[in-house]
């Protein structure tokens, strides 16, 4: 007998399941999309999942209940042209989206595996047939700061340390809340290096968990706004500003449009800047000390024939002319002709190349972009590691081209946070996590997320390191503010004059070293406040200094 009607008195309103799942104690919820196991599809076929405690699945607009699952049980779900084929413990069913929730365990993908372990995720999973019916979207709805606990571990060595754990947990948690596209409009974030790895809960570390709880609530602002918070795994001893490494994400243009926060930073204030291929090549070819100089990418060489590079120009440029930044377009196919030389037109400050030039006897390849450059120069079928790179031409005796070599330094695109600059950072020199994080990203302040209070209260939690705190407000048309400050309330008078930016009030009086919970009180009179607290740090006896 079909499920739907065997099971139709079980149709209640889940008060409990609800309260734990679908309201997640006042976190943000992230929608993360689940790819298979080579970290590629998030579309699927079919897929089997189960709870490790009993299960329910309900209907994705009204909450309800349509069954309830015992535990351990497989949940079999299969696409079809009526819908979604749902089947467990021979009973059958079609339905559309739906999501499965687990209020006293945690959800598991039967086949999938992270890390070599059984993937298993907290939250729920809505489960969401695409527009055209021809697959469906496995969708790990999960409280942020649970999604961080598989996510900081798995983008950053532990034995990195705790405080670079914590800089990696509000880069993250920041990453999360403001990414830079969205590919999909079912989902935020996938769980693949394609945003940032999230490998759900049966990877989670003590010591990275404890980054999170000691981060909790506090994500990086500058101007009042959440930054991009782009990191990469080593800079090479010299980040690059996200104008010289991306394009805009909607016009495409490259260079695209600056961001202050995020400028190219050298490790040590007398490296010059490398945008020349004579600095370059002393900066790249030299193992200069700088703080991700113990990544085993720190330098790096790759070498091809002519013929081997010949051979891999002839894919790879018309692979990535799809992309727009290979000029002239050519087809697959099409006969590159026989290299005569590369050249690197423009280089960013921190020697990335933005620009070169592809000397073939057909023709003049322009190539741009970091991530192009990378993959168009690819050695085994592995891309650059990074396009901080010098080409160098190995002659013979008669002057023939016997090797191209790629000297180069660094892992990713450079751009904002190293990972193992970090690493450096927290257990070489003795860094706390905000210093680490406004060596990268400058002009930055740590903070709670930026909300507006209008009608409904509005609660926060966040942890103070050392028990300092302002709340900022940026925008109101009430006269004062009350707030619940660890469980005490209090009034402020808000006397922001008319042409201020914004108006600060020291709060470090009632604030804990530690965890904090805030409630903020909606205005009467229909009034708005707009408003955020912003962390403190006392540098001397003399002077306060805001988010410096």
């Amino acid at each position: 007998m079909k499920f739907k009607i065997l099971l139709s008195a079980l149709f209640i309103f889940l008060v409990l399941s609800v309260t734990q799942v679908f309201a997640l104690n006042n976190y943000e919820v992230v929608r993360v999309g689940i790819t298979d196991n080579n970290f590629q599809n998030v579309l699927r076929q079919e897929s089997t999942i189960y709870g490790t405690a009993e299960c329910e699945i309900c209907d994705k607009y009204s909450k309800k209940a349509i069954v309830k699952i015992p535990a351990n049980t497989d949940i079999n779900i299969r696409n079809s042209e009526r819908g979604l084929e749902v089947s467990f413990n021979g009973q059958s069913g079609n339905l559309r989206d739906f999501v499965v929730v687990c209020p006293q365990g945690i959800i598991g993908v039967r086949g999938l595996l992270r890390k070599g372990k059984p993937a298993l995720y907290h939250g729920a999973f809505e489960v969401v047939q695409n527009e055209n019916g021809k697959g469906f979207y496995l969708v790990n709805l999960v409280e942020i700061q649970e999604y961080l606990k598989g996510v900081v571990p798995n983008e950053m060595p532990v034995r990195f340390g705790l405080e670079a754990l914590k800089a990696q947990a509000v880069a993250a948690r920041n990453y999360v809340l403001t990414p830079r596209t969205q590919a999909y409009k079912e989902f935020n974030v996938v769980d693949s290096v394609a945003s940032q790895v999230y490998f759900g809960a049966s990877t989670e570390e003590d010591l990275a968990t404890r980054a999170v709880m000691e981060t909790d609530g506090i994500v990086a602002l500058y101007d009042n706004e959440l930054i991009l918070a782009l990191y990469s795994s080593t800079a090479g001893g010299y980040t690059e500003s996200y104008s010289n490494a991306f394009s805009d994400p909607y016009t495409k243009a490259f260079p695209s449009t600056s961001k202050p926060y995020l400028v190219a930073v050298p490790d040590k204030s007398d490296f010059e800047p490398i945008d020349t291929d004579e600095k370059a090549k002393a900066f790249y070819e030299a193992k200069i000390p700088s703080y991700d100089v113990e990544s085993p990418y720190y330098r790096w060489t790759r070498e091809w024939t002519p013929k081997e590079l010949e051979e891999t120009l002839k894919f790879t440029l018309p692979d990535q002319a799809k992309t727009g930044f290979v000029f002239p377009h050519l087809k697959k196919g099409d006969d590159i002709g026989i290299i005569k030389d590369i050249k690197v037109m423009k280089r960013g400050q921190s020697g990335k190349i933005m620009e070169l030039e592809i000397l073939t006897s057909k023709n003049c390849y322009i190539v741009s972009k970091e991530l192009v450059i990378r993959r168009v120069f690819q050695k085994n079928g592995v891309a650059l590691p990074s396009a901080n790179a010098v080409f160098e031409k190995k002659l013979d005796s008669l002057g023939n081209v016997q090797a191209i070599v790629a000297y180069g330094g660094g892992f990713g695109h450079g751009v904002g946070m190293s990972q193992f600059g970090a690493g450096h950072m927290a257990t070489k020199l003795g860094q706390a996590y905000y210093n680490i994080l406004r060596h990268y990203y400058k002009g930055i302040n740590l903070g709670t997320m930026p909300v507006t209070v209008h009608s409904e209260d509005v609660k926060q939690t966040f942890w103070a390191p050392i028990g300092r705190a302002q709340i900022v407000v940026t925008d109101t048309t009430s006269p004062k503010l009350a707030i619940m400050i660890n469980g005490k309330e209090h009034e402020f008078a808000i006397s922001k004059p008319m042409f201020q930016k914004e108006y600060k009030i020291d709060i470090s009086r009632y604030i804990d070293d530690g965890f904090n919970t805030v409630t903020y009180h909606a205005p009467s009179l229909g009034r708005s406040v707009s408003l955020y607290i912003e962390l403190v740090e006392k540098f001397n006896t003399d002077k306060w200094k805001f988010g410096e």
